[in-house]
């Protein structure tokens, strides 16, 4: 019998620090305090799996203000990893940025669908390793390849990023023989419900559960849902899944024999005290981000405060009138489309950038469609499901949003048209009234409508705007058009565009 012990986490999303950032308070979160619990020797291996680069105001800082992401490979390093793979996230800021935090991790990254767009091979193939008691380990690493969709096309025209599927499984097939014991490290999750085998999309964007069915791996650490999976069996295949922003991170037992693998794992919470070296040297840069977050970024003529998801989805909210009106300013579109994030702060009258950043945490551009009222209708549809009615009939969140994973960004808000939406109607056949001006909209009427960058790829169910003619791409990132927008207003008067009944 031969043992592995296995730390694992995903998607940290740049949180090294023991903070959300939208406050001071330090938090039971964060990579430091995960690593400071890891236990390593030569029978141990630490692997992540990927979203790393963006998320947090430390990412942010680093990208645009250090411009290099050493500082997280720094704490990476600190903590002792092996393997990372890549996720959707860690293509953001294109490939130079990416290749920097490869180059400066100890660590190997693995990531078997990233391809050389010439040769197409594997530019991270599988990794064969042995640890100190002789067990022979081969760790694969897969990304979701909706990367294809939602990325913008200049950060990743260098590459090709192939089906995750087909790399796994050809991977695998030349591992055989050679190891004792199989990873896959995939930043996906699942398509279906784990208890029932329920499909719960039909979308590529997630085939673990595929992969425990067609494939045979020992173990498959999985990430991009966030959902927290203190580990099963699927199949034959062991799974664990992490949260997000590194609350907890996954630590398993593996006992290989001839006869079997056997596995036992447990989520771990993200605590206790932290005196690793590289907190004490990157401290003098997370002290920087914090002034930098502190700063008075403009004044409100309102304080603009986030009331409950439903509320806002059926009632509109000031924050997305807000945005809205920020996209309008930039855009010249005749519509506006925003959305909301899963988590978000608001703005008091006097808004510093930690409120921005934590209200609107995404590295999103802007991009204008020229939009038939057809296709609008078609887009608002889409938004139209986010709701459903209870047993009592009352509007709530349909499930559809809610798992396998949390998706309250998919729900979006439509400025400069009246609208309603009749949820006790058929999917699909919810818009029962459409106008712009006080005209109603015709199917062959022709709009300027502005989406973010992400929403235009297709992401979320939107393949509408697939099929749409671009006007115009506007590629400054939100963050820095509310700064901007401050910067020309003494006091920002926020007009109200939520024009909209749900019933």
């Amino acid at each position: 019998m031969k043992n592995l012990k296995i730390y694992f986490t995903s998607d940290v999303h740049g949180y090294l620090y023991p903070t959300t950032y939208g406050d001071h308070e330090e938090k039971n979160m964060g990579l430091f305090k995960c690593s400071n619990q890891f236990k390593k020797d030569g029978n141990t291996l630490i692997i992540d799996g990927g979203d790393m680069l963006q998320g947090s105001a430390f990412a942010s800082y680093c990208k645009d203000s250090v411009k290099s992401p050493e500082p997280i490979a720094k704490a990476m390093n600190d903590a002792g990893y092996d393997f990372v793979t890549l996720g959707n996230h860690d293509f953001n800021y294109g490939m130079e940025y990416q290749e920097k935090y490869l180059s400066a991790l100890d660590a190997t990254c693995i990531c078997e669908n990233l391809l050389d767009k010439e040769t197409k091979e594997p530019l991270y193939p599988y990794v064969i390793k042995e640890m100190e008691n002789g067990l022979k380990v081969g760790v694969v690493g897969i990304v979701t390849d909706y990367v294809n969709v939602w990325e913008k096309k200049e950060n990743i025209q260098e590459v090709t990023i192939s089906d995750p599927f087909t790399a796994a499984r050809q991977a695998l097939k030349e591992l055989k023989g050679q190891v004792d014991l199989t990873i896959g490290v995939y930043h996906g999750g699942f398509e279906r419900d784990l208890n029932d085998g329920r499909v719960l999309t039909d979308s590529t964007e997630n085939v673990a559960y595929k992969i425990c069915e067609e494939l045979d791996f020992d173990l498959l650490l999985t990430g991009h849902q966030h959902i927290p999976m203190a580990g099963q069996w699927v199949n034959d295949t062991y799974i664990v899944q992490t949260p997000e922003k590194a609350a907890q991170f996954v630590e398993l037992n593996v006992e290989r024999t001839n006869e079997e693998v056997a596995v036992t794992s447990r989520l771990c919470d993200a605590q206790g005290e932290i005196t690793s070296l590289a907190w004490i040297e990157l401290m003098v840069l997370e002290s920087k981000v914090q002034v930098w977050l502190d700063q008075t970024a403009g004044v409100l003529d309102q304080p603009l405060l986030p009331k409950s998801k439903i509320d806002m989805a059926v009632n509109g909210t000031p924050i997305v009138d807000f945005v809205n009106q920020i996209q309008f300013a930039c855009s010249d579109a005749q519509i506006s489309v925003t959305s909301l994030a899963n988590d978000i702060n608001g703005f008091t009258k006097e808004v510093t950038v930690r409120d921005i950043i934590a209200t609107y945490p995404y590295p999103n551009t802007l991009v204008v469609f020229e939009m038939t009222g057809a296709s609008l209708k078609k887009a608002m549809e889409r938004s139209a499901e986010y709701f459903t009615k209870d047993e009592q009939g009352q509007t709530v969140i349909s499930e559809t949003f809610l798992m396998p994973k949390v998706e309250h960004y998919n729900y979006d808000f439509y400025a400069g048209v009246h609208y309603v939406i009749d949820v006790t109607r058929p999917v699909g056949d919810r818009v029962t009234e459409l106008s712009y001006k006080g005209k109603s909209v015709e199917q062959d009427d022709l709009f300027t409508v502005c989406v973010n960058n992400y929403r235009a790829s297709g992401a979320g169910g939107y393949d509408v705007y697939k099929d749409c003619k671009v006007i115009r791409e506007i590629n400054t990132e939100t963050v820095e058009m509310i700064l901007s927008y401050f910067s020309q207003h003494e006091v920002v008067e926020v007009k109200s565009y939520c024009d909209f009944v749900v019933k």
